[in-house]
């Protein structure tokens, strides 16, 4: 086990940003200040042939821009917000208005994935802090962020987030990398397998804002409760999948209970390769996205690759997006009295199937 730290780059301002290898001799996941962005996770396959598994960019530059939000630390707000604004405490907050009428992932430019982070390294983990003080972002509180990435002896690569806050603040931080068990430059997705832990989601209205509804998968393109190809599914004529072109909707992981302790949300195979991944986690949601809408010019990716549509999967563990506009979603307010802790482990593992 070990962390290698190395230059990646540097900034506008030219502050030197960092790369950080932490491997355990057969998985090794790299990260970077710069965001505190997941940049390569490298796994072997059914034939110990080592690859990188999520889509992304060879230098710190590429992060500079990253529309896509390859790997990216999203904060302090992932996924939606309606109108862009919400209120809380009687104080109206103002988000950008970045996604239709809508905000999406708190800030394109100045967001958590796009600051410089404080790194302290360990035995097998990178812990990253930030802070943000009132009114940073126009948003209320004086915040404390800790992202630690650790890679495990059972090959799991764990990302625990830790957040304080004092003054009431949403807080839903998420990981936005893009999946390809084949590797990150292998083209579709859609005959990979996927299996949720969950049976229901919460629909979606214009914009991709839940409506308040929580409802079954069953009969559904979106039940995923048996493990099926992505793509079996993807194109049938269903509103829901009309109005986000193909899969990109928050599902409501089974068995989550508020206690701090870890279920388990999805397994992914694909049978090209034989890499499984298993995700766990503590939070009640994951929104999984079939990168529908993925656009990375030509020859821009690792290894000068081009990521088009569908060339990976996303899923990110969250609290459902837009709570603070639907009292009977678990709430993602945090405040003195309430400490934001999180953890989500994904597993790898290989299986042949014939």
């Amino acid at each position: 086990m070990s962390v290698k730290k190395e230059i990646f780059g540097h900034t506008e301002n030219g502050e030197e940003v960092s790369i950080y290898a932490i491997d355990n001799g057969t998985i090794c996941a790299k990260v970077t200040d710069f965001g505190a962005n997941l940049v390569n996770l490298l796994v072997p396959d059914a034939h110990g042939t080592v690859q990188d598994v999520i889509l992304g960019f060879d230098t710190a530059e590429g992060y500079f821009t990253n529309s896509d939000f390859f790997g990216a630390l999203i904060g302090p707000i992932a996924n939606r917000t309606g109108g862009a604004e919400f209120v809380l405490d009687g104080q109206r907050v103002q988000l950008p208005v970045n996604d239709g009428p809508n905000n999406l992932h708190t800030d394109f430019d100045h967001g958590t994935h796009k600051r410089m982070w404080h790194a302290l390294t360990g035995e097998n983990f990178v812990t990253f802090t930030l802070e943000m003080k009132e009114g940073d972002l126009g948003l209320p509180g004086n915040k404390n962020f800790t992202v630690t990435y650790s890679v495990t002896d059972q090959n799991a690569l764990t990302i625990h987030y830790h957040a304080t806050t004092d003054r009431h603040m949403i807080l839903n931080p998420t990981n936005h990398a893009y999946f390809n068990l084949n590797g990150h430059n292998s083209g579709s997705i859609e005959n990979q397998e996927l299996q949720l832990n969950a049976h229901a989601f919460t629909p979606v209205a214009e914009g991709a804002i839940p409506t308040g509804v929580i409802r079954s998968v069953e009969g559904t393109a979106l039940d995923f409760t048996v493990s099926k190809p992505i793509g079996r599914d993807i194109n049938e004529d269903e509103e829901q999948l009309h109005l986000v072109g193909g899969f990109d909707h928050n599902f409501v992981i089974d068995g989550w209970s508020d206690n701090g302790e870890l279920v388990h949300a999805a397994t992914a195979f694909s049978k090209q390769s034989g890499r499984q991944m298993d995700v766990y986690t503590n939070l009640p949601g994951v929104q999984f996205y079939a990168g529908n809408f993925i656009d990375c010019p030509s020859g821009q990716g690792k290894e000068h690759s081009t990521y088009g549509r569908r060339s990976a999967f996303c899923l990110e563990t969250q609290y459902f997006p837009d709570s603070i506009h639907h009292e009977n979603f678990p709430s993602y307010v945090f405040g003195e009295n309430r400490v934001y802790d999180s953890t989500t482990s994904y597993h790898f593992s290989t299986r042949q199937e014939h």
